[in-house]
């Protein structure tokens, strides 16, 4: 397999050229559209994408490994086909509306200002992940493990304690009623 290390690519647009299938080793990737194109198998190790467009791509069998993603649009991408040795993502500033994380161990996990509206979070480890001011509107949380999770500054969400594993977690006052929603309460 190809090994690609410490490489700037900036601008580039996978749709219409080839993007070399390899092991890109501390490579950063600076306003790439990736949107659509097949990513099977490639391996990202400490890699960080900026500005990146990844909508729709096919992350079967993808590896990253301690990767940062920032300010990347990812709508509908299916992180749960990843390869998931050593599997571990940052993500600031990101669009990861109708994403997936279906059953994926992503301990300690950060997620910093992110969209993360009707977002797979089912069957998912997410021990000590911080949603850090992320909107999770209509997002998913079933047989999430949320222990010792921080949501204190994440909105919108919904999530039923009793089918979830909440102990520990972190919420604000402002965040009960997404707690409390199954009740059809009247809370102000």
């Amino acid at each position: 397999m190809l090994l690609l290390q410490e490489k700037i690519y900036e601008k580039l647009d996978y749709t219409t050229q080839v993007l070399k299938k390899g092991e890109y080793d501390n490579c950063t990737f600076y306003n790439c559209n990736f949107s659509s194109v097949d990513l099977t198998g490639m391996v990202f190790t400490e890699c960080v994408f900026n500005d990146c467009n990844f909508t729709m791509a096919n992350l079967k069998g993808t590896a990253f490994k301690e990767v940062e993603f920032n300010g990347c649009k990812m709508t509908g991408l299916n992180f749960s086909i990843c390869e998931p040795f050593l599997l571990a993502m940052q993500f600031s500033d990101c669009q990861l509306n109708l994403a997936s994380f279906y059953g994926l161990k992503l301990k300690n996990i950060r997620f910093k200002k992110c969209n993360l509206e009707e977002t797979d979070l089912v069957k998912a480890d997410f021990r000590g992940a911080s949603f850090d001011e992320c909107n999770l509107r209509n997002a998913v949380f079933e047989n999430t493990n949320l222990e010792k999770a921080d949501l204190r500054s994440a909105v919108n969400f919904s999530l039923d304690p009793e089918n979830n594993l909440i102990e520990g977690a972190k919420f604000s006052l402002n965040g009960l009623p997404g707690l409390l929603n199954k009740y059809n309460l009247d809370i102000e």
